[in-house]
């Protein structure tokens, strides 16, 4: 795969599609106020890439998108605040066109100078980005490559999806792997060539059906597997154990009944909670208890690990070589349900080993709780992108990168 370093762009028009699907939130005068970033994460990993090619004396042309709008220009999903947060991190002007592909965007990239950064509008206000039809999606690639020398991919988030902005506009202009694209690939694959042993996964997050692909890929490859967040209670379930009101997945449970045997044939270390915190309802100011993972009696659900699991889990951390973490442990946005959440992210930062956040709700995680970002290894900007690496997939994005 090849890097900024192996492209010459002084002087040079670059099209760099980045991952600047940030969250937002209203102003402090309401809906009618400019949207506010409430997390730049995403936003400050893409600085390398833009800084390197400022210095470099290229023109910066950024490609990016926000929420799902379908096709539909959406006021509400410009990526003007996001052009504002860049203004101010690049301390220099940074535009929006009015359009991504049109006149006026045509006329911008025209006037940009060296140094100069420039970003299109929304590219999913285009129906044709996220097209299932390769000819529409083709057609909004030619668009974009005329309007450049040379294509950058720096948007991780994003590089597990077939996309003209993303696959189609990269067979069309000599590219490259931006700074941030390189890192993850990079950090991905080792994982899954020869990662430090011991290896230890922790799977979280709501449904085990969005983890089948990664557990059953990891089975052969991870010493030690923990599992907490909503996904455990299936794992419960499956070792016949009453769940309350727990979230369950009943037609998981063959699969997942076939991991635990996997796992005891593999010699592998699978890890589910041993105690949970229960509610009697979904919300902050619920009653809550804590009690035996086969105790949860019926009319309360599970929304954290417990204080024991979370012990465990910390044991099984301390001496691992590469600590990989993807799905939080509990309903963390809602204090009474962090614990188990922040005691994982804890038990990383003390870890010696190579520490790895997955991405999406565990990365939101960390911040919210207040942890230090750099205190990890390296914390990913794309959650669905990182799963779908360990499972094995091939990401379509980073191999059209390897074709040209």
């Amino acid at each position: 795969m090849r890097s900024l370093d192996d492209l010459s762009v002084a002087g040079q028009t670059v099209l760099v599609r980045a991952d600047f699907n940030v969250p937002l939130a209203d102003g402090p005068d309401g809906p009618d106020d400019s949207k506010v970033i409430t997390d730049d994460g995403r936003i400050t990993a893409a600085l390398p890439t833009l800084m390197y090619l400022r210095a470099a004396g290229a023109k910066t042309v950024l490609v990016a998108h926000l929420g799902r709008p379908k096709g539909v220009v959406s006021e509400a999903l410009s990526l003007q605040p996001v052009a504002d947060r860049l203004s101010e991190l690049l301390d220099t002007d940074v535009e929006v066109a009015d359009d991504i592909t049109g006149p006026h965007a045509k006329a911008m990239v025209a006037a940009l100078e060296p140094g100069g950064v420039l970003l299109l509008e929304n590219v999913r206000f285009d129906a044709r980005e996220t097209s299932k039809d390769p000819a529409e999606r083709a057609a909004l690639a030619q668009e974009l490559a005329a309007l450049a020398d040379l294509y950058v991919a720096d948007g991780f988030g994003v590089v597990h999806r077939e996309q003209a902005s993303v696959t189609d506009v990269a067979r069309l202009l000599p590219n490259a792997a931006g700074r941030l694209v390189h890192k993850e690939a990079t950090i991905f694959g080792a994982l899954l060539a020869e990662p430090a042993r011991p290896y230890v996964v922790v799977l979280g997050g709501s449904k085990v059906s969005d983890k089948l692909g990664v557990i059953g890929n990891l089975l052969g490859r991870v010493d030690r597997l923990l599992i907490g967040g909503g996904m455990a209670f299936t794992f419960l379930a499956a070792q016949g154990l009453s769940i309350g009101d727990s979230l369950l997945e009943a037609d998981q449970i063959p699969t997942v009944q076939g991991f635990i045997e996997q796992a005891e044939r593999d010699g592998v270390d699978l890890v589910i909670p041993i105690d949970v915190v229960i509610a009697d309802d979904f919300s902050a100011s619920a009653n809550t208890q804590v009690v035996s993972a086969d105790q949860i009696p019926a009319g309360w659900k599970g929304l954290d690990i417990g204080p024991q699991t979370a012990a465990l889990f910390a044991a099984q951390i301390a001496d691992a070589g590469t600590v990989v973490w993807n799905g939080p442990m509990g309903v963390f946005e809602l204090a009474p349900f962090a614990s188990g959440t922040k005691a994982v992210a804890e038990a990383m930062i003390a870890s010696d080993g190579m520490t790895v956040v997955g991405g999406g709700d565990s990365a939101a995680a960390i911040r919210l709780l207040g942890l230090d970002d750099s205190a990890f290894s390296h914390i990913s900007t794309g959650g669905g992108a990182s799963l779908e690496f360990l499972e094995g997939k091939e990401l379509p994005g980073l191999s059209v990168l390897e074709g040209n």
